[in-house]
């Protein structure tokens, strides 16, 4: 009788959604922006392959999470950031299902290419969590309900804050800072019970001139390895690894510089690390304990390398980036650090990250431009889409249909008819 139940659903279904793919968080599954969608859009305009596309109320950069026919969006309501919201949304029509806001009217400085609410959500398929900075952590049901709510402090940086949430297992993770209060903390998901708490030295806010820059806006990935995880996290100076169960701390690895926006990036055993504002990048294997900076590290580059703020992605020993500088592509071997693509410039500035989907790679630059390359170490432009608005977000990806977050709109790309 089961197996009569399983045809008739298969044959009632049609079968791209039986292979659809959820997006449920920043960056995409499991948050190394790969998809395994077989044939997503390569071609687009404003008035070609577009179901549809959603006004937005004021500019942001988060990114659109999707779970079937639901997709969220983090939003600031207004550029002041005192009106902070999650939006659920039919993904079949465009259309705002529900709105859930939070005020929040106390100073919290950001920088005018950082909108509030940049921090993209996550969803388990029955709860979606948001960071709304120092507006607090927020967990709702899929009909809106909040289901808990947690205070974390302020977050007090001059250019503001980014970091996404993440979930492993039955907690919800957060790298919250930068500033003077900087810390990662997890969370029970089901409750909003504070877990545990690493705390990280942070510097300060550098409001006052003459104050360092320092931080991480980094969003933090979990590694599987040999039947237990860890979880990983780039910080100012070095890149830490911690028990996600526990916090404790399993290993360190110095070798960064002051700023980091971009997170880890991890192949196999090897994680690969970038700081911002042209400073160092490096890799490291991830089997050792305690101070690993003189037994583990794979490689070190410390000339001056590109403005990283979009995160890259690996594809067969190969890390693919689209950095801010303007326009630079880079194919970095993993295990040398050598640039194969030395020199090589597409687009304007980009500052959302790099997805791959069936063997291509798509980066979006600050103008709206979607490159379509071939994930190679032998350069190949395959095509180049525009929908002619800023952006600074990161695209997702699901059920072969492309949706990508600007600062006017959000666009559902699809050729599916």
């Amino acid at each position: 009788m089961k197996l009569k139940i399983a045809a008739l659903i298969a044959m009632i279904i049609p079968a791209s959604l039986l292979h659809a793919e959820n997006w449920p968080g920043f960056r995409g599954p499991t948050g190394n922006g790969k998809s395994s969608e077989k044939n997503p859009p390569t071609a687009w305009s404003p008035s070609e392959n577009i179901k549809w596309k959603l006004k937005l109320p004021a500019p942001g950069s988060s990114s659109p999470i999707i779970w079937e026919n639901k997709i969220f969006l983090s939003q600031s309501m207004n550029k002041e950031g005192s009106e902070r919201a999650l939006l659920c949304i039919d993904r079949k029509s465009g259309k705002t299902l529900w709105q859930k806001s939070v005020n929040y009217n106390e100073k919290e400085p950001t920088h005018s290419t950082n909108p509030y609410c940049s921090g993209t959500p996550v969803t388990d398929g029955s709860r979606v969590i948001v960071s709304f900075g120092s507006a607090g952590l927020y967990c709702y049901d899929f009909d809106g309900n909040i289901l808990w709510n947690k205070d974390l402090g302020k977050c007090i940086h001059l250019w503001g804050n980014s970091s996404s949430p993440i979930l492993h297992k039955d907690l919800v993770i957060l790298n919250f800072g930068p500033g003077e209060n900087s810390f990662v903390v997890a969370l029970d998901k089901n409750s909003g019970k504070e877990i545990w708490r690493a705390n990280e030295p942070g510097g300060s806010s550098a409001l006052e001139k003459g104050q360092d820059w320092l931080g991480s806006w980094a969003t933090p990935v979990i590694h599987s390895r040999n039947n237990s995880s860890q979880l990983i996290m780039s910080w100012p100076n070095n890149i830490k690894s911690y028990n996600p169960e526990n916090g404790s701390l399993i290993w360190t690895c110095k070798g960064l510089t002051k700023l980091v926006y971009t997170s880890p990036l991890i192949e196999k055993d090897i994680v690969v690390a970038m700081s911002g504002y042209h400073g160092s990048a490096m890799a490291v294997r991830t089997d050792g304990l305690g101070d690993v900076t003189e037994s583990h590290k794979v490689w070190l580059n410390t000339s001056k390398n590109p403005q990283r703020i979009g995160t890259g992605v690996i594809h067969n020993n190969h890390l693919f980036m689209a950095n801010a500088g303007p326009g630079n592509i880079q194919c970095i071997d993993i295990l040398t650090g050598k640039d194969l693509w030395e020199n090589q410039r597409l687009g304007a500035n980009h500052w959302g990250s790099i997805i791959y989907a069936d063997e291509k790679l798509y980066a979006t630059d600050q103008n709206g431009d979607t490159f379509i390359l071939e994930a190679k170490p032998v350069f190949k432009q395959l095509g180049k889409n525009s929908l002619k608005e800023n952006t600074d977000a990161t695209l997702a990806i699901s059920n072969n249909e492309i949706f990508i977050r600007t600062y006017q709109h959000l666009w559902c790309v699809s050729t599916q008819k």
